[in-house]
């Protein structure tokens, strides 16, 4: 059994472990319990009820939370030409191609999210152990394989994650810092839940929110009635 410390006692006396609270004040109380010397971030984790065994219930996408995640994500864009000018207007980072690509196999990584055109993804493709192993390979289904990079540079900028099943059934996303305020992050949590529920693969049967609970960075978690986002 983990030993926690005397501030996580004192904040786990706020939150009733085995209460499902509404959502505005699951994220008052989650805000309280963050107790910690810096601006904590608030996670969410959501148990689903699907099989993440069979690819035909994968869930997997990205949703632009209307607050952001008070992170600044640092943006690198693999695009060539007029793309490239493309990229830098948008606000990217970095943009580069083969320089780019030279660069991480040395070993470089001062970056968030990647970006790659269409184009370049034989070349990217090249640094498929590297930034899969990271989770930051390109991928059309995340957005982050395309012409477009003006729009996916500004979504990634204001506030866009990538949300994806793991192999225990869960989904685990950030929605904002302790900082914000609960109405910001309840807005981010309802985004969340939304983008999770249109989601839903045609083969899950049954309950499909089947938990949901989030918790700052170094504080108690709160169960979140699912039933609110049905």
């Amino acid at each position: 059994m983990a030993k926690h410390g005397k501030k996580y006692v004192e904040a786990a006396k706020l939150i009733d472990s085995e209460a499902s609270y509404e959502p505005l004040e699951a994220v008052e109380l989650v805000k309280k319990a963050a107790t910690a010397k810096f601006d904590e971030t608030i996670e969410v984790a959501v148990r689903l009820g699907v099989d993440p065994r069979k690819q035909d219930q994968a869930v997997r996408g990205v949703v632009v939370l209307p607050h952001g995640t008070g992170k600044t994500q640092r943006v690198l864009v693999f695009a060539k030409g007029e793309k490239a000018k493309e990229a830098e207007a948008a606000g990217a980072d970095y943009v580069g191609d083969q320089d780019m690509i030279t660069k991480i196999q040395q070993g470089w990584f001062e970056f968030d999210v990647c970006v790659a055109t269409p184009d370049m993804m034989s070349e990217v493709g090249k640094l498929g152990r590297l930034l899969g192993g990271k989770g930051l390979m390109p991928n059309p289904k995340a957005g982050t394989v395309t012409f477009d990079v003006t729009k996916a540079v500004q979504e990634i900028k204001a506030g866009k994650i990538e949300y994806r099943l793991d192999r225990a059934g869960q989904i685990h996303a950030p929605i904002g810092k302790a900082s914000f305020t609960a109405e910001q992050l309840n807005e981010n949590l309802t985004a969340l839940v939304e983008a999770l529920n249109r989601a839903k693969p045609a083969a899950a049967k049954g309950v499909y929110l089947k938990n949901i609970s989030m918790s700052s960075t170094m504080g108690p978690g709160a169960r979140v009635n699912t039933a609110s986002f049905k």
